[in-house]
């Protein structure tokens, strides 16, 4: 067995039939590892957890991450986790008012925006950078994806969001995800329908596209039974991989494990 170690950062996919999955591992800040995983669908892979977490901002050794990787400094004070990237309708990065960093706000939140409808485990309402599509859907485990609205900045595209969401759902159920594939939905009408329901301010962001995107992922079966493990609790993880969705890992038809909520954390990785 091939044997690598590293700091875990979430997992690239690239848009193919099915996407295309690897895995960064990092020497703390630096990139030092790239994993195929598509590859080791249906071979054993064995994670162990080394016992030590790195901030992603920092570096720092640190016993607990917040948010994606960070220390709770670095989580209090960095634009990383900046409130407008969970609530988009609160910058104002658009007005010249950072609430964070502004350079980082107008990199980031001062640029075309998405609203979007997905299919993950049912129908939901999203917001994304134009840049983000379609790694945004894919993480997230949509199965289709539909844009309803293009803005020239992150508000704009919440406030749309949160027009629609009290109508829609905005956030994925996990293990309905990872148990199967949704129904189908008619996401052409569902977008007719709820672009009505866009406030008049709002309605000239809408985009006439009518593209609908597919997802396909490399899943060999789904597990009849989920059970999500932790490195924190679960330091050895090891089987079969049977599939990979959103950024879960499938092991035995029975385990998950979200590699993006390990952010940061240092694993040896055997395959």
């Amino acid at each position: 067995m091939t044997k690598v170690s590293g700091n875990i950062r979430k997992m690239q996919s690239k848009l193919d039939s099915p996407v295309d999955y690897k895995l960064p591992l990092f020497d703390v800040l630096e990139p030092n590892h790239l994993v195929p995983l598509n590859q080791l669908l249906g071979k054993q892979i064995a994670i162990t957890f080394e016992n030590a977490i790195n901030c992603v901002v920092t570096g720092k050794k640190i016993k607990k991450a917040y948010g994606e990787g960070m220390s709770y400094d670095a989580f209090m004070s960095s634009p990383l986790a900046v409130e407008s990237i969970i609530r988009p309708e609160l910058s104002r990065i658009h007005e010249g008012i950072a609430l964070r960093d502004l350079e980082w706000e107008t990199q980031n939140h001062l640029q075309p925006h998405y609203t979007y409808l997905s299919n993950t485990s049912g129908l939901k309402v999203g917001v994304t950078r134009t840049t983000q599509i379609p790694t945004r859907w894919i993480d997230q485990g949509a199965t289709q994806a539909l844009i309803i609205a293009e803005t020239p900045y992150r508000q704009a595209a919440g406030l749309i969001e949160v027009a629609l969401k009290n109508h829609l759902a905005d956030k994925t159920n996990w293990q309905m995800m990872l148990k199967s594939n949704p129904v189908h939905i008619d996401l052409l009408g569902a977008k007719e329908k709820f672009a009505a329901l866009i406030p008049d301010e709002l309605k000239q962001w809408i985009k006439p596209d009518t593209t609908e995107t597919i997802i396909q992922y490399p899943i060999l079966r789904y597990p009849e039974k989920i059970k999500s493990l932790k490195l924190d609790t679960n330091p050895l993880i090891e089987g079969v991989l049977t599939g990979i969705k959103g950024q879960y890992l499938m092991i035995n038809d029975q385990f998950v494990i979200n590699i993006r909520s390990h952010t940061g954390y240092l694993i040896s990785f055997e395959y």
